[in-house]
């Protein structure tokens, strides 16, 4: 079963600077931002992804069962082509392996804070602010987690031979769900 992107959706050129974007899914209600740049424009120098979130969706990630909700509050293209699920389904992942701990681990180690304005974590924190938001301290805490991550890639490098997508695939999925090419 397919999940299909809103009627109603905004095209990625339909969102502008200026824009106020009203959000209304299972995790949240009445929450709204501005969008501060252009979608996928003027990143902070220490960002540097890898990966736009078409590509990760498109590419399969999080088992399929993400941002599901929430579609109407992102570009549909986005959507078009991506493994989506009703259900986590590890077939969805691009590399078939489980590669994902529940939203309650997240807030028991205290990466998802009751404050925090992306509730899902941190991928949609990274699709919020490629479609042009900027909150300064969440960004600034979210960039730092991404290049702390980097230590994985590093990891493949080292101990897979070129091309082997075989080795180490919990780590390429993972490398795949922080917007790094898992391809190294």
């Amino acid at each position: 079963m397919s999940i299909k992107p809103p009627e109603n959706s905004r095209r990625e050129k339909e969102f502008h600077v200026g824009d106020i974007v009203r959000v209304c899914d299972s995790m949240q209600s009445k929450y709204e931002y501005i969008l501060n740049e252009p979608i996928g424009k003027n990143f902070d120098s220490h960002f540097r992804p890898e990966l736009t979130p078409l590509q990760m969706l498109k590419l399969g990630v999080f088992e399929g069962k993400y941002i599901n909700d929430c579609q109407k509050e992102f570009p549909k293209e986005w959507f078009h082509k991506a493994k989506l699920s009703p259900t986590p389904d590890i077939e969805k992942n691009y590399f078939r392996i489980k590669s994902r701990q529940p939203l309650s681990e997240w807030i028991r180690k205290g990466w998802i804070t009751p404050d925090d304005p992306d509730p899902r974590g941190w991928f949609h924190w990274y699709c919020r602010y490629y479609l042009g938001r900027r909150i300064p301290e969440v960004d600034t805490r979210q960039i730092k987690r991404w290049r702390a991550f980097s230590r994985h890639r590093a990891q493949i490098i080292k101990n897979c031979e070129s091309g082997n997508l075989h080795c180490r695939p919990r780590q390429r999925q993972a490398l795949l769900q922080w917007a790094y090419d898992p391809f190294v």
